[in-house]
This record gives C-alpha cells, structure tokens and sequence, in this order.
C-alpha cells in the first residue's frame, strides 16, 4: 500500500542511502562541527576564560554543528535531484512537498543527534564541559531540530524558484542565520535592526533556554513559547510555499530545465 508513511520512510532512506555510499557527507558530519568546538574551546582556553563563559560559547559550538548537519539533510532532499538532473523523475511519483521534507528530516534528526552526542562528549573530555539537566537539554535540541527544518524548507522554496544557481543558500543560510541569533555572544551586542530581527528567528530562544541552565539570565521573556510558536508559523507557511513554488516550477519549465 502507497502509504504517506511509506512515501515519507522512502525518502529517510534514500538519505540514508546517499550518505552511506559517500565519505564526504560523513565528514561533514563529524569533521567541520569538531574543528569548529576546537577553535572555540582552545580560544577559551587562550583567554583563559571563566566556566561560565567557556561554556556560553561552546554551546554554540555545539549547536552550530547540529543545526547545520541536520539543515543541510532536509536542503539535499531536493538538492540530490537537482544535482543529478532526475528532479522530473522524482515527481512524477505521486508525492508532496510533506514527504520528501519530512522523509529527508526524519534522517537530518538522527545526524544531528549523532552530532549533539559526538560533540558533547568530546568537549566533555577536551575542555571539561558538561550539559544542564536533560530537560532542558530535549527540548533546546528539539528547537534547533525544528529551526534546521525551516532552514531546509527555505532552501527548498528557492531552489524550486530560481534553480541550481542558488544552491550556494543551503551552505549560508544557517551560518548568516546563527550570526543574527547570538550563537557566540547576547543579541543585545548587534546592532538595534539586528536585534529586532533575532526576535523574529526561533533560534534565538531556543539559544537562551539553553544557556538559562548556566545562570545566564534571559533577554527575551517567554522563550519556550516564542520559540516554538514562530517555529508552528514558519512551517506551516513554508509547506505552503513549497506547494505554490512546485506548481509555478511546473509552470515555468523549471522543472524541466533543472532535469535536462
């Protein structure tokens, strides 16, 4: 039976399937999130900064990896077509714009877990530091599962659009992105337009939460329910911007020039 779990799973698997057979997604996996902990922890080191301090920044060390692992996995669900020219193949399959996202985040959640794990241990062992409690934990890391989802969406939306020249989005999205949230410093340090659109990301309460269970106090109130608020409002609206790019890359010819 063709059904939308199924649809979902084969597209997971396909993922998998990609990463499996080459080395390069499995370096990006571990290699890039550690040397950037590395650089951090040993700056910290330099500096010889504070627990608390070393700490606020090896979170985003930590975060950063996760959350670009698991963007670029939910990116490449389309990106994979459209780099082998078979994105017209792929949709003429009856599917929708919720199963290959969905399909392909399902496997992004198990890299960036993976990564979380990873990270976490090693800068454990190499600089000491250890996680608040596993509820903040879960949920923190829930949130920047579900940001690296809309991340992935956007990437989607305007590839749809404009096609392969774009594709260099996928890489500074989530980078451009965690410049605006903080990852390495409060919000409050960026300029005023810059802080107001902070409070637009989720990302940035999710980064707060996070850090609340080092004693760093909050800038923003109600982090938990902004955060996982706009994240319902992204995805919601992304999925339906999908749907409206699909049929206008159908209209234009798009798809059939990314597939020739």
């Amino acid at each position: 039976m063709n059904l939308p779990i199924n649809r979902v799973l084969a597209f997971t698997y396909r993922n998998y399937a990609f990463a499996k057979r080459n080395l390069f997604p499995f370096l990006e996996m571990i290699f890039w999130p550690a040397i950037g902990l590395v650089s951090i922890g040993l700056m910290g080191d330099f500096l010889s900064l504070e627990d608390k301090m070393r700490s606020f920044l090896l979170i985003g060390a930590i975060y950063s990896g996760v959350l670009q692992v698991t963007q670029l996995d939910v990116s490449y669900s389309l990106l994979y077509d459209v780099w082998s020219k078979s994105i017209k193949q792929t949709f003429l399959a009856p599917i929708s714009q919720y199963d290959y996202i969905i399909g392909a985040w399902l496997f992004g959640i198990v890299r960036g877990t993976v990564v979380f794990v990873l990270l976490g241990i090693f800068s454990w062992l190499s600089f000491g530091f250890k996680l608040p409690s596993i509820d903040i934990v879960a949920i923190s890391l829930a949130g920047i599962l579900l940001y690296a989802l809309i991340l992935g969406m956007f990437v989607c939306f305007w590839v749809l659009l404009y096609g392969q020249r774009i594709d260099i989005i996928a890489w500074t999205l989530s980078i451009l992105s965690m410049l605006v949230c903080g990852i390495y410093y409060p919000v409050t340090y960026l300029p005023k337009f810059f802080v107001w659109m902070a409070q637009l990301l989720p990302l940035t309460y999710f980064l707060e939460y996070f850090r609340l269970g080092y004693g760093f106090p909050l800038t923003f109130r109600y982090p938990l329910i902004k955060g996982f608020g706009l994240t319902l409002i992204y995805v919601f609206i992304l999925f339906y911007m999908l749907g409206r790019a699909f049929y206008k890359s159908r209209k234009s010819g798009m798809m059939l020039r990314l597939s020739e």
